[in-house]
């Protein structure tokens, strides 16, 4: 059964792709939100009994939008994937999706059957889902920036965790935070404030040259192996 949780500051579009999943035999709708910070106070209610698959998450919503959202899910929330669902397909906000940690992107005129394939591909790691129109502006912005890319690539890293010269309260809110526990969690285990907790994780993730916490926890698994 895959979990969904589906975030819109729409109603009507909420309820209408709620309903167009459920007729699926395998999909299940967890819950839904109307916007960023709606969806992050569910999710913490809902964690403690099961755990969503797949969030498709709309772009442009008052309170928290949802590239906010997406980043901030991911740092909580790391193996949870992204569906970005908008009427957006301006580069920045694809640029922006993608960075924040989106792991696929569609337009709102996609057709239900579409929609319900890119959710099986992400389930089953089997690509990025986008539409075709994003595709195509994802690869333009690949390719005006490959030059950027050839050097991120080149760039020399440290071979061990150490070498990062993390100090060990850092090392031990990373290794908190990547077995998923969140902000508020880290800071009361810890007796220090959430900010704290914020601004010190802002600190790992420039050390470490990653920008999510699955991409920290990628770093650490690789060189803990």
């Amino acid at each position: 059964m895959i979990k969904l949780v589906i975030v819109d500051d729409n109603s009507q579009i909420r309820n209408t792709l709620k309903n167009l999943l459920k007729q699926y035999e395998d999909c299940e709708i967890l819950f839904t939100a109307n916007n960023g910070i709606d969806f992050l106070e569910k999710m913490r209610e809902y964690r403690k009994n099961i755990m969503p698959d797949i969030v498709l998450m709309d772009l442009d919503m008052p309170v928290m939008n949802g590239i906010d959202a997406i980043k901030e899910g991911k740092l909580r929330y790391p193996n949870l994937k992204f569906l970005v669902l908008t009427i957006f397909d301006e580069d920045e906000k694809i640029f922006n999706a993608i960075k924040s940690g989106a792991d696929g992107y569609l337009l709102k005129d996609e057709p239900i059957d579409k929609i319900k394939e890119s959710i099986d591909n992400l389930m089953n790691n089997i690509c990025a889902p986008m539409s075709p129109s994003i595709a195509r502006k994802v690869f333009n912005l690949l390719s005006a920036n490959s030059e950027k890319i050839k050097q991120l690539n080149t760039e020399k890293l440290p071979k061990n965790l150490d070498d990062y010269q993390l100090s060990n309260r850092e090392k031990e809110i990373l290794l908190l935070l990547i077995n998923g526990l969140e902000y508020k969690e880290i800071a009361e285990k810890l007796n220090i404030s959430p900010n704290t907790v914020r601004n010190c994780v802002s600190k790992i993730y420039k050390k470490l040259h990653v920008n999510s916490s699955i991409q920290a926890a990628k770093l650490f698994r690789n060189n803990n192996n």
